[in-house]
């Protein structure tokens, strides 16, 4: 990754990726493999799609606001793709490949592009590029709500996600 100006709009990006992660990680990191098929209740996600579930989401929030014809709306198609991950193992490698390629990506980016709008359609359509930064952030933040109660009921106390205590 090239070095950034901190004041650019790229750095401000890359910061929030990386708090997003550290966070996520931190708060999760209590789930171990032997979690990895751990559900609350019949028919709702793994620990282990849940994560990969994120992960897939970074990537389709970069895919979104950078190309033309804006969000892929193929819900059915991601959701089974995200059911195939078994290994929570798997799961967290795709979220560490996620957010690295999110930060690559936003690396070669201007100011100017990042403010460009994202195309036209039903998911962010029109808002900036940048828009989609605030929403990795609170998806990820959802996610990892889940999956501190998931911890829970597997009998762990999820760590505090801000800092180490």
């Amino acid at each position: 990754m090239s070095t950034l100006s901190p004041t650019s709009l790229a750095a401000q990006a890359v910061s929030q990726l990386n708090s997003a992660q550290e966070y996520f990680n931190r708060s999760t990191r209590n789930l171990t493999e032997s979690h990895s098929a751990l559900t609350p209740a019949a028919g709702m996600m793994s620990a282990a799609q849940q994560v990969a579930h994120a992960a897939q989401t970074v990537d389709w929030f970069m895919e979104g606001a950078f190309r033309p014809e804006g969000f892929d709306l193929d819900f059915e198609g991601h959701a089974t793709e995200v059911a195939a991950v078994t290994s929570l193992g798997a799961a967290r490698a795709w979220l560490d490949r996620a957010f690295a390629s999110a930060r690559d990506l936003i690396a070669t980016k201007s100011d100017a592009e990042l403010m460009a709008p994202i195309a036209d359609g039903p998911i962010m359509g029109g808002a900036p590029r940048m828009a989609v930064f605030g929403g990795i952030t609170d998806h990820t933040a959802h996610h990892r709500g889940a999956l501190t109660v998931y911890a829970r009921l597997a009998g762990a106390v999820p760590p505090m996600p801000y800092a180490d205590a």
